[in-house]
């Protein structure tokens, strides 16, 4: 028994092994002279990491007494949230020795963080996914303060902490009330609670406070306030790998746990979700308007996206799942190769994030202000860039669930956000003349960007390269 359960949970237990002997390596190999083989290392390991898990052999399959669940939805969404890791990390290399960050302590906290991100979206019981949970916080919270000497960056990690533990300690309350009213907590027993009994008003409001938590880390509104500051003030890199890895696995968790603990009272966190959801894509549409910071922008974007992707679990069908699958596919290849090009923002070798550098951006490189006007398309959610089926899936989603004012309204605040990524393409293209940005662009860098925007422009063409079925598939997992 105990074998088998290792079994189901080697890919987790390699890569908390690989995290422990890179920090052992680190330290004994004199600190940062190897930090750059251990940022390769890590990257090829999480890569590899995604391809033993994405082949892996179908089905589900459960590891000690229901805490931990191997199924095809677990499996899609650690493929993603692995391959955005090692790209972002990839892509953070240039960044870190150019300002003197390349520390080895880096690529061991993000592996880190990924344990936890697997640990959550594998999680069947309240215990085990507090567990991967705060493994993920914890390590966030360092990377988030990692430039020592910069106190907007010192900030970020203290604001990231402290608001982070606030929302724990709201997980952790709506779990005990959980558990005390269903007298388990994993969540095949919690399910079964409630269908027998139905849900009681005591484990109604442990939902409430649990769904809370779990909106924290989603960056949901109005629980999203850690969320501009944390972008804004965290090492570009860090921003970039906030931005794709840890937004799959909240969603992921967020889905795991109402289906299936709680998929016998979908219309009790239906309304929840639909207040989240509508709440979210109006604020990060509207607040996003007067940013000039375009890590500040991003950060309000995400809130937008997470509202987006919101809709579809808000569906609590099967449908409804595969569009929040395809949409988190689809926002981690958009935020590639946004933060692909936002990492060169430089001028005479300073980091620049003022959206006014972009003024006639496409006089300086043609070929990269084309390629980031297609992925800012693609964000608005305008045809036929991937972006727009994202969102016409959660919203075709909704509708076949009869939530069609929660669609309308998505729509609406999908017009409203499409005023501030159209301003970035207004500004490379018919902006005034000023000094241009002078940063080059590595290799890594171009392939990603291009990249990205060619996966947006062809994908809705070429079937989404297969990413439609598999999230069908995945998704099936969770209502079987």
């Amino acid at each position: 028994m105990l074998s088998e359960n290792l079994t189901i949970v080697l890919p987790e237990l390699l890569l908390a092994g690989f995290a422990m002997i890179a920090l052992i390596f680190g330290v004994f190999a004199g600190k940062d002279k190897q930090a750059e083989f251990i940022l390769f290392a890590t990257v090829a390991v999480l890569a590899i990491l995604a391809l033993v898990v994405g082949t892996r052999s179908e089905g589900t399959h459960i590891a000690f007494n229901g805490a931990f669940v191997d199924d095809g939805f677990a499996r899609f969404t650690k493929v993603t949230l692995l391959l955005g890791a090692s790209i972002m990390l990839l892509l953070s290399r240039e960044y870190l020795k150019r300002y003197d960050l390349m520390k080895f302590e880096f690529p061991v906290l993000i592996a880190l963080a990924c344990v936890g991100m697997m640990m959550m979206v594998s999680a069947g019981d309240l215990m085990s996914l507090y567990m991967g949970l705060e493994l993920q916080s914890l390590a966030l919270y360092v990377v988030a303060a990692f430039r020592r000497d910069s106190l907007r960056s010192t900030e970020a990690g203290l604001k990231y902490f402290v608001l982070g533990a606030l929302s724990s300690g709201l997980l952790l309350y709506g779990a005990s009330l959980v558990y005390g009213y269903t007298g388990t907590t994993v969540f095949a027993g919690i399910s079964a609670i409630i269908v027998d009994e139905g849900i009681s008003m005591g484990l109604l409001i442990g939902l409430v406070f649990l769904t809370t938590g779990l909106a924290f880390k989603i960056s949901a509104a109005p629980f999203h306030m850690w969320t501009p500051d944390v972008y804004e003030g965290s090492p570009t890199p860090v921003t970039a790998f906030f931005a794709t890895a840890p937004k799959v696995a909240a969603a992921g968790m967020f889905a795991r746990v109402l289906l299936d603990g709680f998929g016998a009272a979908v219309a009790d966190w239906q309304q929840i979700l639909t207040f989240l959801a509508i709440f979210s894509m109006f604020l990060g549409s509207i607040a996003a308007i007067g940013q000039t910071n375009i890590k500040r922008l991003m950060a309000y974007s995400s809130i937008g996206h997470m509202g987006f992707a919101l809709i579809g679990l808000a569906a609590g069908t099967q449908a409804g799942v595969a569009s929040l699958l395809i949409y988190m596919a689809i926002y981690v290849v958009m935020n590639v190769g946004t933060f692909a090009f936002i990492l060169n923002m430089e001028r005479d070798g300073r980091p620049i994030t003022d959206i006014g550098a972009l003024n006639q951006y496409s006089t300086v490189a043609p070929g990269r202000a084309f390629a980031l006007a297609i992925l800012m398309f693609s964000m608005a959610g305008i045809p036929p860039m991937l972006g727009f089926f994202s969102k016409y899936y959660v919203f075709a989603a909704a509708v076949d669930a009869g939530l069609i004012p929660l669609a309308i309204l998505g729509v609406v605040a999908s017009v409203i956000s499409a005023f501030y990524y159209l301003r970035i393409v207004k500004l490379m293209y018919f902006g005034e003349d000023i000094d241009p940005l002078t940063g080059r662009m590595p290799l890594a860098h171009g392939i990603a960007l291009t990249a990205s925007a060619v996966v947006l422009l062809l994908g809705s063409f070429a079937q989404m390269f297969g990413v439609e079925t598999l999230a069908v598939q995945a998704a099936a997992s969770l209502f079987n």
